[in-house]
């Protein structure tokens, strides 16, 4: 393929077949959400640069698609604006900005594009889509608990059974870290590597906290801490394993026990599980972390947590929020790998194709098509009269299961042929009776979806 006709690498062109998919997990994703309560809402595609950096640490100020300055200044190779990085940030913004035109507990969904300048890899792009959800104004763990029921009813509803949830909270972390010996200065440098676990592996990792300055000894101690197998009663047994453990430690032990307590009542109980290893790499994290697996897939299906303090940095007013994130390219990886997607999914772009004839007037086919377009057909018209064969093909290639067939024959005798394209059976009925008919012959049969 020559490549002025690719796209720009990580990013891809979606066909019918690509986007009809995609509308349908949007559109599964939405309708959860929605049930849940919360609220729509869009951002813009480009934000002012000091709106991003800052606000994902050292590995995602990296990430960020920086704009130049346009116009006169474009020679000064300074950029102001970039492209969003993820949907989280901009609702702060939001928040800080329609702070009175919103309610208290404001929830919100949003599903637009991002966009990283990250290395493309399998389910992983350079523009890809992001289902956020989002709860403002409350530090109750009953926010983490209905966050995780709508992403679970979400990923059960499109037909995933083997997915796990894994928890964890930035403060035991922080724990974890502190009796390991790791310094409270190299914390950030240790997050960042271990949210590489599932990617580079230990080996990998071992080397990352090395190059930070993370001696062996200590390393060891970590790494042990996180691959322990735990007891049933993990949180009790690890708060009592820790010699050194602040206010916050104690709180975020209490913190993921109620959130466990409460999560058991919902449908998300039995997928939810602690988890040591978990960092999420994010920066602006402050409380418990959460994060989708599937057992063939390297990283998550989508992840989130508690940052409540990042409101604060527009709006200079501390206001709890949480979130979660689901990864619409990796869902639709894997529901594509495992054949997950129902067939009305597929089904084609029209009922019925409308046939013109040469020599017959054209008015005749696209009255017919708006006829039965009101009637609620999907109508494809061919778009110039050419040999029957010709033009049934066409709609036989694109699946349509019928044509209407309006020749001089049929208008001479006031009747349309409907043909089944999949049988190769026809009949002629009167033009008043086909609407009746298509809608019969279109309608699943008994007891069919």
């Amino acid at each position: 393929m020559p490549a002025q006709t690719r796209p720009a690498r990580g990013m891809r062109d979606f066909l019918p077949e690509d986007v009809r998919r995609r509308e349908y997990v949007i559109g599964v994703v939405a309708d959860v959400y929605r049930r849940y309560g919360f609220e729509p809402l869009e951002t813009p595609a480009l934000e002012n640069i000091e709106t991003l950096t800052g606000k994902y640490g050292e590995e995602g100020n990296k990430l960020i698609f920086k704009v130049l300055r346009r116009g006169e200044h474009e020679a000064s190779g300074e950029t102001d604006l970039a492209l969003r990085y993820d949907l989280t940030v901009p609702l702060a913004r939001v928040v800080a900005e329609h702070r009175g035109k919103l309610p208290t507990c404001f929830k919100r969904y949003q599903i637009q594009p991002v966009w990283r300048a990250d290395r493309p890899a399998r389910g992983r792009f350079r523009e890809f889509y992001q289902c956020d959800v989002d709860a403002i104004g409350s530090q109750s763990p009953v926010v983490e608990v209905e966050m995780l029921a709508a992403v679970s009813d979400v990923l059960a509803t499109l037909g995933f059974d083997d997915f796990t949830i894994r928890l964890n909270h930035r403060q035991v972390l922080a724990a974890l870290l502190t009796n390991a010996g790791v310094l409270v200065h190299q914390h950030a440098d240790a997050l960042v590597a271990l949210d590489k676990l599932d990617k580079i592996g230990r080996a990998g990792v071992a080397r990352e906290l090395l190059n930070r300055g993370i001696d062996q000894q200590t390393q060891v101690r970590l790494m042990n801490w996180l691959e322990a197998r735990y007891p049933s009663d993990w949180l009790d047994w690890l708060e009592r394993e820790f010699t050194i453990l602040d206010d916050g430690g104690r709180l975020a032990f209490q913190n993921l026990r109620e959130i466990l307590r409460l999560a058991a009542v919902t449908n998300v109980g039995p997928r939810l599980r602690f988890e040591p290893s978990l960092a999420r790499g994010l920066s602006y994290y402050t409380g418990a972390i959460m994060e989708v697996s599937v057992p063939d897939l390297a990283g998550s299906l989508g992840g989130g947590g508690r940052y409540d303090g990042l409101i604060g940095m527009f709006s200079g007013e501390d206001i709890p929020a949480c979130g979660f994130s689901l990864g619409l390219e990796r869902i639709l990886v894997v529901m594509g790998e495992r054949n997950m997607f129902p067939a009305d999914v597929q089904k084609p772009s029209a009922d019925v194709i409308v046939t013109l004839f040469e020599g017959q007037p054209v008015e005749d086919g696209l009255r017919l098509a708006g006829d039965l377009r009101g009637a609620g057909v999907r109508v494809d018209v061919y778009p110039a009269p050419e040999k029957l064969g010709k033009q049934l093909k066409h709609a036989g290639a694109k699946g349509i299961p019928f044509a209407a067939i309006v020749g001089g024959d049929e208008i001479a005798t006031g009747q349309v042929t409907i043909k089944n394209l999949t049988t190769g059976e026809q009949r002629r009925v009167a033009r008043a009776d086909v609407i009746r008919v298509l809608t019969e012959l279109l309608r699943p049969p008994s007891g069919g979806r």
